[in-house]
């Protein structure tokens, strides 16, 4: 018998409504983001960052940032002889984002160049390759930071410096001098005293070879345990000191380094945050015993540049993917992007993301000329880089958490990245330091760096008379810094946050920009969430401004 078809039924609905995939998109398409760069004394970079925009918001990289969360690093403590080796093995996809930063300049690579604007160019290719993913920033990250500690020992900084500033990326381990490019990590924080390093009990023993120690003891948040080496606080003799320790000996034998298990984060997955362990470990001192935090502590604040960028660049990030839905989504018989309500959501976080690339510039900036020697950018760089890893890493959750919302359910689901995005955001403001720790810090600058306090007021000053709000909101500042206490260090700096911010969109951004920032953050006429900028405000010329044109 001749079967007889089934009739035809329809589909049960059409796929309507939907956005389309955002990428192919320009990462780089930010007008904050490249006026910055030119400010900042790195236009000559802007044909390279535009370049690695492109090339971040490609289907392809894009593709590989959720391959490289979705397929977690795996520790193999052992290989299948039992001998330990203290391996971690990641997917391929991160190897490829790895590559391609390092290679890109995002790593060691500003220390070797001797263009000024060099560290302001390596900012900016971070806040647009950042849209990729942020867990492989931090292995980058420590990389950079690791080269002014490690100049604290010239002889040692000889031999590693021109690998650590390599374009090269070779993640296997080997003997350190044998490999054309290097990873640096850091040890500091213990089990038992966290942020407060001066409690850690890791013991170093010195050797009969000059400059060579012995390190036992445990470390309880070391990331990227695959890096070639590692700067390591630890207690001499002559009290807390930091070491270089590599993984891999001169000799091509395995340093003592076991990995004792991988942390299981809220974020950050596609990195490994280990906890090893210390036994006969061999390490060579850098700088002076007993001075391992003043040594190191030029690192914590390149990282700390870095943990602002990369809030910065994820409130970039969600703010286009945002931007794009609500083009494309449609809802009560209009367009979202076209509704009022959602419109004036976007604006304000529009002002926020732009708000945080401006003070990242600025603050990248003022690194590349305090490296160059002014001391007047390295004052201001001191206490400004604190104030704003304070804030704008504050404000990274509750600016993620908003932007999901714009997507509503679709926005919910691990497809969208946008829970990604979520979970990464408060990592920011725990790593180098939480609130606590760098509101405090800003505290013991005003006190005790010389020219700190003169250096931010002497930056407000540029902005002086442009805006009422703001020359009011500075006047008031000198007056809460004569009486602040430990009490009320979080109000200071977050004062102090939004008044930095505001003068620089007042001298920089355009009217619109600074008139509705310095209204609502400065004058009160806020409420106190996400899309309540007031009826003054230019909310089209904001929104314009913000979004890439195409998407």
């Amino acid at each position: 018998m001749v079967p007889i078809p089934a009739p035809e039924r329809p589909a049960t609905h059409d796929v309507t409504n939907q956005p389309p995939p955002l990428a192919p998109y320009d990462a780089s398409e930010d007008s904050a983001l490249l006026e910055g760069l030119r400010r900042e004394g790195a236009g000559w970079a802007e044909e390279g960052v535009r370049r690695l925009g492109l090339r971040a918001g490609s289907v392809q990289a894009q593709e590989w940032a959720t391959l490289a969360n979705a397929h977690e690093p795996e520790l193999r403590t052992h290989d299948r002889y039992g001998h330990r080796v203290d391996e971690v093995d990641f997917h391929p996809s991160w190897h490829h984002l790895m590559r391609a930063a390092v290679a890109e300049g995002l790593a060691g690579a500003p220390w070797a160049d001797g263009r000024p604007g060099a560290h302001v160019a390596r900012t900016a290719g971070g806040l647009a390759w950042g849209h990729t993913e942020a867990g492989h920033g931090c292995p980058t990250s420590m990389t950079y930071a690791a080269i002014p500690a490690l100049r604290k020992e010239p002889d040692l900084a000889k031999v590693y410096e021109p690998l650590l500033t390599s374009r090269v990326y070779e993640p296997e381990l080997r003997v350190p001098t044998e490999k054309r490019g290097l990873l640096a990590g850091m040890g500091m924080t213990e089990k038992q005293g966290g942020s407060d390093v001066r409690t850690n009990t890791t013991a170093a023993t010195p050797t009969a070879e000059p400059g060579v120690y012995t390190l036992r003891g445990h470390k309880w948040f070391t990331s990227a345990p695959m890096c070639d080496v590692f700067l390591v606080l630890a207690q001499a003799p002559g009290g807390l000191s930091c070491f270089l320790v590599p993984r891999v000996l001169p000799d091509g034998s395995r340093n003592t380094f076991r990995i004792q298990r991988l942390k299981d984060k809220l974020g950050n997955r596609s990195n490994a945050s280990s906890e090893p362990e210390f036994d006969q470990t061999v390490a060579w001192l850098v700088g002076p015993e007993g001075h391992g935090v003043k040594t190191i502590i030029e690192m914590v604040n390149c990282t700390r540049l870095d943990c602002v960028m990369m809030s910065a660049t994820l409130m970039r990030k969600t703010l286009v993917e945002a931007g794009h839905h609500v083009r494309h989504r449609s809802a009560f018989g209009a367009r979202l992007s076209d509704q009022p309500l959602m419109r004036n959501v976007l604006a304000d976080l529009a002002l926020e993301s732009e708000a945080a690339t401006t003070l990242t510039l600025r603050l990248a900036g003022s690194a590349d000329r305090a490296v160059r020697g002014d001391a007047g950018e390295a004052a201001f760089r001191r206490i400004a880089t604190a104030v704003g890893k304070y804030w704008v890493t504050k404000r990274g959750p509750a600016f993620t958490a908003e932007a999901l919302e714009c997507l509503g359910g679709n926005g919910y689901v691990e497809e969208s990245g946008m829970p990604r995005h979520y979970r990464e955001a408060p990592l920011l403001s725990i790593w180098e330091g939480s609130g606590n720790v760098n509101a405090l810090d800003v505290l013991r600058a005003l006190r005790r760096e010389s020219g700190a306090t003169e250096a931010f007021f002497g930056e407000l000053a540029l902005a002086r008379g442009a805006d009422a709000r703001l020359d009011t909101a500075a006047d008031g500042l000198k007056g809460q810094l004569a009486e602040v206490s430990e009490l009320g260090a979080r109000r200071l700096v977050e004062r102090m946050a939004l008044v930095l911010q505001a003068s620089l969109l007042v001298r920089h951004a355009p009217p619109a920009v600074a008139d509705a920032f310095c209204a609502t953050r400065l004058g009160g006429d806020w409420g106190h969430a996400f899309g309540t900028l007031p009826a003054s405000a230019d909310l089209d010329a904001i929104w314009a401004r913000a979004l890439p044109p195409g998407h």
